[in-house]
């Protein structure tokens, strides 16, 4: 039997986004393979955009430019230059008119970290959503697409910031075409697809390689429930329900996807594998941009505590014997 074509999904999540880094630079360190010699897709949303572009960037000799465990420094050392300690931030007060941080921060580390490399380069295909504001439709980055046709083909720079240019944290990105009069007006791929596991699936159908079967590996970036008491809502009008219904909208979506992909892998077949790795954050540990050096090894202690897990443990045995068999 031939093997199953493996899929990678990252959720979205900000400086969570450690959280899946440093899952796949155990599974690198268990398998001392890197992840993009393993999976025959990736498919990534804003922060996991940024970690699936950056795993199949290729070096000059055409290998591997980045492991797991340099997504993770990326994410120590440079996660204060792309959310830096602002006056908003210090005095505690949310950005009226604006975003609350300006581009140049993550511009500035997107440029110094993918440099010219191109989307249609990457060493497997790529799938990164983003949400075009001005069309209102979603736009998906492909690699595949981007091989096949210059005009969909971009800087991997531009598809990370397109991907993970969040609505109030940052100001949305502008991508030119071939043709001086067409643009895409870009904001993140979480406001569609925040898990997007399901879209990798779609696409991997699409491309025609379910046929031997598919192992998908999902990676989120941390939970952390709001229970609404119904007493609370029965009264609640728009403004109260502005922000619950937002955190309600992406968390649930997220699920949505979970769910459907254990329906149809889970029950598919001898072949058909699905893994979903998500931990339970807490309370002060859910901000996506707080890149404060002690937040950052509060979430690398939550990550090892969920890692040191001993069904984590047995999931990752046999999710690695899967990938090097």
């Amino acid at each position: 039997m031939a093997p199953p074509f493996k899929v990678l999904a990252v959720d979205g999540g900000g400086i969570r986004g450690i959280i899946p880094a440093l899952i796949l630079a155990t599974i690198e360190d268990r398998t001392h393979r890197a992840i993009s010699d393993m999976f025959d897709m990736l498919a990534g949303t804003s922060t996991g955009g940024i970690i699936a572009l950056g795993l199949t960037k290729p070096a000059a000799d055409g290998k591997p430019d980045k492991s797991a465990h340099d997504i993770v420094n990326l994410y120590e050392t440079q996660g204060d230059s792309i959310f830096p300690h602002s006056w908003r931030e210090v005095l505690h007060i949310e950005a009226l008119a604006g975003a609350r941080y300006p581009a140049t921060g993550i511009e500035t580390t997107l440029q110094r970290y993918f440099g010219e490399v191109r989307l249609k380069d990457a060493l497997k295909p790529v799938v990164v959503p983003s949400y075009d504001i001005e069309k209102q439709m979603p736009i998906f980055f492909k690699s595949e697409r981007a091989r096949a046709s210059a005009d969909y083909d971009f800087p991997m720079r531009q598809v990370a910031r397109a991907t993970s240019a969040a609505p109030t944290y940052f100001p949305p990105e502008k991508i030119g075409t071939a043709d001086p009069l067409q643009y895409y007006a870009l904001i993140d791929g979480g406001v569609i697809a925040n898990n997007p596991a399901m879209c990798a699936y779609a696409e991997a159908i699409k491309m025609g390689r379910t046929g031997d079967g598919v192992l998908m590996v999902s990676i989120g970036t941390g939970e952390l429930r709001h229970p609404i008491k119904y007493d609370d809502a029965s009264r609640w009008g728009q403004l109260e329900w502005a922000q619950p219904v937002l955190d309600v909208a992406l968390q649930g979506s997220s699920e949505t996807v979970d769910y459907q992909l254990q329906q149809l892998l889970n029950t598919g077949g001898p072949n058909q594998s699905y893994y979903r790795f998500q931990l339970s954050l807490t309370q002060d540990a859910q901000d996506m941009d707080n890149a404060a050096a002690a937040n950052i090894k509060h979430l690398m202690d939550l990550t090892q505590d969920f890692l040191s897990d001993a069904d984590i443990q047995a999931s990752l045995d046999q999710l690695c014997a899967q990938l090097t068999a």
